[in-house]
């Protein structure tokens, strides 16, 4: 168990350092390895730790997605009641 705590924490790291990028899982996989972390599994294991973490991303990218589709969905609801209500003007619209 503290091994995987170790791993998370080079994975923070690496992804403040190489963003979430396929960088970011190999780096944090070799510096692991060559630490001693989780080093029998990720030998064993590399290339579905890699597919593994690089789905989270994508999970994580459709969620960002998908909530910035709601706010602007919300903003332009917003926006269309209040032209309505006469408490905004087109001009007064801002550009997203």
């Amino acid at each position: 168990m503290n091994e995987y705590i170790i791993f998370c924490k080079v994975f923070n790291e690496q992804i403040k350092e190489h963003g979430m990028t396929k960088q970011a899982v190999t780096e944090t996989i070799r510096i692991c390895k060559d630490r001693n972390i989780l080093k029998q599994y990720l030998s064993s294991k590399e290339v579905e730790v890699v597919t593994i973490m690089m789905s989270l991303f994508d999970d994580e990218q459709i969620m960002r997605t998908y909530a910035k589709d709601i706010k602007r969905e919300t903003l332009m609801e917003n926006a269309k009641h209040m032209l309505k209500m006469g408490k905004l003007t087109v001009e007064e619209i801002p550009v997203c």
